[in-house]
């Protein structure tokens, strides 16, 4: 037998020992908040692109981050030309103010026993809220558990919001789904699923369907950065490359996936959005927190994917403020305040902070609006509440388990229907 050549084993050609990288988050629980690592670069740096961007020429804005509003809250550079209209921005704080309220109202609920489970998206409600107001009835969002931001922003009903978490009469899915796993084809608001990735399998998929038949909508396909590396995300990314649908691909980098952090997904990568030049598609990275970069390069790929031109993918560099879950407890990996230090701030505190430095809004005013909202939520939830909770519940008709699976009842679920009372 032939003598094995090359070092010993586990050492390397260098006579190091072999050995693996363990990606670390910037601080431990027992440590203070440490963003020194970031690297993030001024406002208003980066161009405004041509809608016919190609990949080979967005080196800059995968690795770069497009940011509009700067320290003082003002907006600077090439894209605050794209911003949307007063109107619109006032619009979106409200939009975000109202996100935030029900956040907490149903945060309440659960910690009170009445509902099962709830997933907050604080910090993040200027992703979903800018991104909707871009979209058109007949456009379709894939999301995840934690775009009730999206449902806001498309004026969906509160009721209906609330009544899908506490799963009572209100629920228009009838207690189908786990808490915030919302379903509202009319509003452009595809069955949530909780297995992450799916999303963009099934967007671009919808997407290739609507080029197929003429529909003239686009799809909107959202994920985090842990779903990244999952099998699904590089399916729809390869499908996408190859038939260029219409469609926008979203991942929300919020620092962690659950309990873990981002780097466990991100690799040796700089960035989510550099993965995407690998396929050809041309990306995107944005401060996500930032209202009026959001509404911006939102308003971007969407006219880019109803132009024809193919998919687009936008990074959406953010901070998950909240646990991850109601069944989660984030001191247990990560520094108590490190919310409170991340270096891009609070969305809604931004998007306040430039308003009253233009002279349309004021503290007294946020003040004012921040009660009425709350009181116009907290209305809402007492009349969903009234319709059952999970200290009182209200029991839906047996009946019921038959219907909403089958467009036509086949004859063998008729008779056990007839059998069980209908």
């Amino acid at each position: 037998m032939a003598e094995r050549s090359g070092p010993p084993s586990g050492r390397s050609t260098a006579g190091k020992p072999l050995a693996l990288t363990y990606p670390h988050p910037p601080a431990r629980p027992d440590q203070p908040p440490d963003f020194s690592a970031l690297k993030i670069p001024p406002a208003g740096v980066l161009p405004v692109p041509p809608l016919d961007l190609r990949a080979e020429d967005a080196g800059d804005f995968a690795t770069g981050l497009i940011r509009v509003l700067d320290d003082d809250g003002q907006a600077v550079g090439p894209w605050a030309d794209a911003v949307p209209g007063d109107a619109a921005l006032m619009q979106g704080l409200r939009d975000m103010m109202v996100m935030r309220a029900v956040d907490a109202r149903l945060l309440t609920a659960q910690r009170q026993g009445k509902m099962s489970f709830y997933i907050q998206c604080t910090g993040e409600e200027a992703i979903g809220c800018a991104f909707q107001r871009q979209l058109l009835p007949g456009d379709m969002n894939f999301p995840t558990y934690r775009q009730q931001s999206l449902l806001i922003a498309a004026d969906y009903p509160l009721d209906l919001l609330m009544g899908q978490t506490y799963a009572n009469a209100l629920d228009p899915i009838r207690g189908r789904q786990l808490p915030v796993l919302h379903s509202a084809r009319d509003y452009g608001f595809f069955s949530a699923s909780g297995n992450l990735g799916t999303q963009f399998v099934q967007a671009v998929g919808w997407a290739m369907a609507a080029a197929l038949t003429g529909t003239g909508g686009i799809a909107a396909a959202w994920i985090g950065d842990g779903a990244t590396a999952s099998n699904d995300f590089h399916s729809g990314m390869l499908t996408a490359s190859v038939y260029q649908p219409p469609v926008v691909l979203n991942v929300i980098n919020n620092q962690w996936a659950i309990s873990t952090y981002t780097g466990m997904a991100s690799g040796a990568g700089r960035t989510y959005a550099a993965r995407a030049l690998g396929y050809g598609i041309p990306a995107l990275r944005v401060d996500g927190n930032d209202y009026l970069a959001v509404a911006a390069v939102s308003d971007w790929a969407v006219r880019r994917a109803r132009a024809g031109l193919g998919p687009a993918f936008v990074e959406w560099f953010t901070y998950r403020a909240a646990a991850h879950s109601t069944s989660d407890n984030p001191a247990a990996y990560r520094p108590k305040d490190e919310a409170k230090a991340w270096p891009l701030g609070d969305p809604i505190a931004r998007l306040k902070g430039h308003l009253i430095a233009r002279g349309l809004w004021s503290e007294d005013r946020h003040r004012q609006a921040e009660a009425q909202v709350l009181d116009e939520v907290m209305q809402v939830q007492k009349r969903v509440e009234a319709e059952g909770t999970l200290l009182s519940p209200r029991a839906f008709p047996p009946t019921e388990l038959f219907e909403g699976v089958y467009a036509e009842m086949p004859p063998h679920l008729m008779r056990q229907r007839a059998e069980i009372g209908e």
